[in-house]
């Protein structure tokens, strides 16, 4: 078991060491070549990777919910939950499996838990109780955690933090084409107002 929360904990301090490095690049977002499909048809698909024992990601996702809320119609916001090891795999499947059963309002919950009252659910025996603790029913949610559907997504999150090319979270993608992270803004509301600059760059095209 120390060895699982070694390997998390090695994969959340590389996360910090990437969100405080100073930028090499004056710019604030990359763009990518090629250009990454969307899923989401003709709307503007914007992606939050993250992991939930990130402490940037914990604490940029406030503010990633107030501005989500006000977006236009033809943008969507997906979260991308990033495994960097097999010991973050568990947690990727958390927010996948919250998404199956219709609980995603206990997404900025688990940040609280993790960061904020230092609960130790890294695993999927402890996150599961955690999960049920919460009110939802266990059977269902660990019917989902371990659904064909849910690693399905897990192995789509995989794919897509290969083809973004994401080293550190968060991060966040626009519409296939661009990558902006507090790393390259120096700060949480920075990358929010970058990306949110960089919706509009598209929806004016």
């Amino acid at each position: 078991m120390q060895n699982l929360f070694s390997r998390i904990l090695s994969a959340s301090l590389f996360t910090v060491a990437a969100a405080l490095m100073p930028s090499a690049h004056a710019a604030t977002y990359t763009t990518l070549n090629p250009i990454q499909p969307s899923d989401s048809g003709d709307k503007i698909e914007v992606l939050e990777f993250f992991s939930y024992s990130c402490p940037h990601c914990a604490k940029i996702e406030p503010l990633m919910q107030a501005w989500q809320a006000n977006l236009p119609d033809n943008v969507v916001v997906k979260g991308v939950p990033v495994a960097f090891n097999a010991g973050m795999r568990d947690l990727q499947k958390l927010y996948y499996a919250l998404e199956a059963i219709d609980h995603l309002e206990l997404h900025p919950i688990v940040f609280k838990a993790i960061h904020e009252e230092h609960q130790q659910i890294f695993d999927a025996a402890a996150i599961i109780d955690w999960v049920a603790a919460q009110g939802v029913d266990k059977a269902e949610f660990t019917d989902a955690f371990n659904s064909f559907g849910v690693q399905a997504k897990s192995k789509r999150a995989d794919e897509l933090t290969e083809a973004y090319k994401i080293d550190g979270t968060p991060s966040i993608a626009i519409g296939g084409q661009f990558v902006t992270s507090p790393t390259q803004t120096g700060s949480y509301q920075g990358t929010v107002d970058q990306a949110d600059a960089l919706v509009k760059q598209l929806l004016n095209q």
